[in-house]
């Protein structure tokens, strides 16, 4: 490939990010620039493709997480994943055991389930959602004073 074939591969590259911005193609972005500046010093076509292989693949490897917690940070977390962390008060008691238990949050009553099998709550107390599993709310009982 030469100068211009990479020069074109890294702008159709970045216009497909751009017009995307799933962050799947920058990274190959990346590693046609590299490919470009040796194309222009004069290196040759094989080591030419190495070069654009392996820096995409260091700059997926290396950066892709560290960009995807920094760039996605503002994700709008759904109705139920918004849940976790909150409050709810027991309505009755809840043993994994028995298959037994509801909590109210929110003014609407859910099923819940004690996050540990061997933890029986009785209605009543205050407990803190510590996931969701399809339609019930997993949870752990807050300790006095909180």
């Amino acid at each position: 490939m030469d100068v211009i074939g990479w020069l074109m591969a890294f702008v159709i590259l970045i216009v497909i990010e751009v017009a995307t911005t799933a962050l799947t193609t920058v990274w190959f972005a990346g590693g046609a620039f590299a490919a470009f500046f040796a194309a222009l010093a004069g290196v040759p076509v094989k080591p030419q493709l190495l070069i654009f292989i392996t820096v995409s693949f260091v700059l997926l490897i290396f950066t892709r997480p560290f960009v995807l917690k920094y760039i996605k940070r503002d994700r709008v977390r759904t109705n139920v994943e918004s849940l976790v962390g909150r409050k709810a008060k027991v309505t009755v008691e809840i043993n994994n055991d028995l298959s037994a238990g509801a909590a109210v949050l929110d003014g609407q009553e859910w099923t819940a389930r004690s996050y540990a099998d061997e933890v029986v709550i009785p209605a009543g107390h205050m407990v803190v959602v510590t996931e969701i599993r399809g339609v019930k709310l997993i949870v752990k009982e807050m300790k006095e004073g909180k």
